[in-house]
């Protein structure tokens, strides 16, 4: 059976690859769009519960517009699912993105005027114009220190990850202001230019080599339904619902506290 997180079909409408497969009432190809607000919701249907997160600036094919609801299907993952049409505009290509831990959006080309938007690390975003202290675009103005160029990456996941220490715990999270396990692994990932699922299960299937020897920064960690980074040979970077945030926690500590929680041993040590 296929996988509805990643089956663009909802009964009335399917993607036009589908046909013949997947019972629809039409078969579209639906028409490429982008996230217009800083963080949107992508839920498993109108007004369901939240599954995955999108950020501004990235793109996705609508399939179905239908009293204010867009079903959808996710360019960075394919997860599908449905935004509030409100959320969703025109491509702009996009030249930057966001890599400080948040940013804002300014009215003018001023720190104290009023901010528009608040950004999360991983944004990205259509620079007009570059201007002395601040990038122009078309919904306002961006400090420069927190852009870089599209592919441009200093850091390693692990440095990545610790961005995001302090984060508050949110399941189907994918910003700075809330994020879970799997979210946290796909944003950095990504970021590097990394393909990465979205949920943990399917990160475990399709990424990495299974590791062997002693763990190194960066590499991967699955438990049934969790999945953490090390960020250091002896410690784990994660978010996870029992401290409600995103922790450095040593690995013998996490792995005894894990497993006496009734959550198992570790299922897979990935190495990138």
């Amino acid at each position: 059976m296929s996988d509805p997180r990643l089956t663009p079909a909802n009964g009335r409408v399917a993607a036009e690859m589908l046909r013949g497969t997947v019972p629809a009432d039409a078969y579209v190809k639906g028409a490429m769009r982008q996230v217009s607000v800083p963080v949107a919701d992508l839920l498993r249907a109108p007004d369901g519960p939240r599954d995955r997160q999108l950020l501004m600036g990235e793109t996705l094919n609508v399939l179905e517009d239908r009293e204010g609801w867009s079903f959808v299907q996710a360019d960075k993952d394919g997860y599908c699912g449905y935004l509030q049409s409100a959320q969703i505009s025109a491509i702009e290509t996009t030249t930057h993105w966001i890599n400080a831990p948040s940013s804002h959006l300014y009215e003018e080309e001023n720190f104290k005027s009023p901010d528009q938007d608040a950004l999360s690390f991983g944004t990205k975003i259509a620079v007009i114009e570059m201007h002395a202290r601040f990038a122009q675009t078309s919904q306002g103005y961006i400090p420069r220190q927190h852009l870089k160029e599209i592919g441009e990456v200093e850091r390693s996941p692990a440095q990545i990850a610790r961005l995001f220490l302090g984060t508050p715990y949110l399941w189907g999270g994918n910003s700075r202001f809330g994020i879970d396990c799997s979210g946290l692994v796909q944003v950095v990932l990504m970021v590097c230019g990394i393909d990465c699922a979205g949920d943990s299960d399917l990160q475990e299937q399709s990424l990495g080599r299974t590791a062997s020897g002693n763990p190194k920064a960066g590499d991967l960690l699955f438990w049934k339904g969790h999945v953490a980074m090390l960020a250091d040979t002896k410690t784990l970077i994660h978010a996870n619902a029992h401290h409600m945030s995103v922790v450095l926690e040593g690995l013998d500590v996490a792995l005894a506290r894990i497993a006496a929680q009734g959550d198992g041993d570790v299922t897979r040590h990935v190495r990138l």
